[in-house]
């Protein structure tokens, strides 16, 4: 993409009404637009890093048996009476609304109850189970202090997969599958040195589940890490009983903030019962599916790498999940220079490479700024001076450093490494 044709701007202040550094980067980058407390629009450099982050999620959710479809934010309220979590003083984050004709439909901040009973239509015998259905969508909570940025919002793009298995038996093998994909998919994102899983209460579900914490200095929980055995605790359940009985040693741990970025439990019979999702078993007699739920905080997820990967300039995108892999300058008004600039485009274009081209207009300084508040992996300069170095200057963006190739070995230094 050529940058003159990126109807967005970058911005030198970010708003005052704007406290965590993760929308102010995006704010100032142009990746966001904030239309009120908690509720960002998503500006096309963002939809590339959200598109980018769901690909991996897809990845390794399809690998382990999930099957994607697509649910309906707009929910009836019969199931969520039957589990009791309609009423607000159960729930107090529903966003409710009515139809013209009088009905109440809320805005869905989960999906356990009408998956469950969706899968009513589908599940009968043993031979229909295991299931793992997951969607890719906005859900919407109606939080009393929208902060944190795209961290905490009212409106969030999240992916959900439910399970739906025989037995506690069945559904343990497919929880760990689920835990290991999540370990890969925080690595591909480049959060896998700091999040760790997390040990959490399983509510009314079961004695513990699991969270995904990424160290954060902003973050909401406080977890206590076992950096021996990569085991960590969220404060909520930090006790003795509960480290004599995962084996660890108070003097060991060591506290931290984080931030959840996903978490997984274990649901046992708590929706499918009150729906009245049941199966006959291979004996012949009805009984409950078991379910278990796992959920990711995808717009989470692109705050929480900016704001634990970024610096002074500005942001730092792990090259996976880059808008772009490359961001293309060159200076002057040499005709030549900018020639050679915009054939090198179209050769890593015509390679596959993902290019941003400042190809604007501006003076030397604004286009390196930008470059480094944005935060493509790569900066590839060519312009006189990077000419009489060599030919292209490239900068690695994390770690600062700068080397000069020859323009014929940039398109084979992005391919063959």
């Amino acid at each position: 993409m050529k940058q003159s044709q990126l109807f967005t701007k970058t911005r030198k202040e970010a708003p005052t009404d704007e406290a965590s550094k993760n929308a102010q980067l995006l704010i100032r980058a142009g990746y966001i637009h904030k239309v009120f407390a908690g509720g960002y629009t998503f500006l096309p450099l963002a939809v590339r890093v959200l598109d980018n982050i769901a690909a991996i999620i897809r990845d390794e959710m399809n690998a382990i048996g999930g099957q994607e479809m697509q649910s309906t934010a707009l929910q009836s309220k019969e199931p969520w009476i039957l589990t009791n979590r309609w009423d607000d003083d159960v729930v107090d984050n529903w966003f409710k609304t009515q139809l013209k004709n009088d009905t109440e439909l809320g805005l869905a901040f989960t999906h356990e109850e009408p998956m469950a009973l969706m899968m009513k239509n589908f599940i009968s015998s043993y031979k229909d189970l295991p299931a793992y259905p997951y969607d890719i969508r906005s859900v919407f909570r109606n939080e009393a202090r929208a902060k944190s940025g795209v961290m905490r919002g009212r409106e969030f793009y999240w992916k959900a997969l439910y399970s739906f298995s025989q037995n506690e038996e069945e559904h343990a093998v497919f929880y760990e599958k689920a835990a290991h994909a999540y370990t890969r998919i925080f690595e591909r994102i480049g959060l896998g040195d700091t999040t760790y899983k997390t040990f959490a209460s399983g509510g009314t579900f079961s004695k513990y589940s699991h969270e995904f914490q990424t160290i954060c200095d902003s973050g909401e929980d406080t977890i206590y890490i076992d950096e021996k055995t990569g085991i960590a605790i969220n404060k909520e359940v930090h006790n003795d009983e509960v480290l004599a009985e995962l084996g660890i040693e108070k003097n060991t741990l060591i506290e931290k903030k984080a931030v959840e970025v996903g978490n997984i439990f274990s649901l046992a019979d708590k929706f499918s019962e009150p729906i009245g999702l049941t199966y006959t078993s291979e004996q012949g007699k009805p009984q409950n599916v078991f379910m278990g739920s796992y959920g990711i905080g995808i717009s989470r997820l692109m705050g929480v790498v900016v704001e634990t990967m970024s610096d002074e300039k500005g942001i730092v995108w792990p090259e996976e999940i880059s808008p772009f892999t490359i961001h293309l300058l060159t200076f002057g008004k040499n005709e030549n220079i900018f020639r050679e600039a915009e054939n090198l485009y179209h050769d890593l274009k015509n390679a596959g490479i993902e290019v941003l081209f400042d190809d604007r207009d501006l003076g030397p300084g604004q286009k390196l700024n930008d470059a480094d508040l944005m935060g493509m992996p790569y900066r590839v300069v060519v312009s006189e001076k990077s000419v009489e170095n060599g030919g292209v200057e490239i900068t690695k963006r994390d770690s600062g450093d700068v080397e000069y190739i020859d323009q014929n070995r940039v398109v084979a230094y992005f391919t063959e490494g």
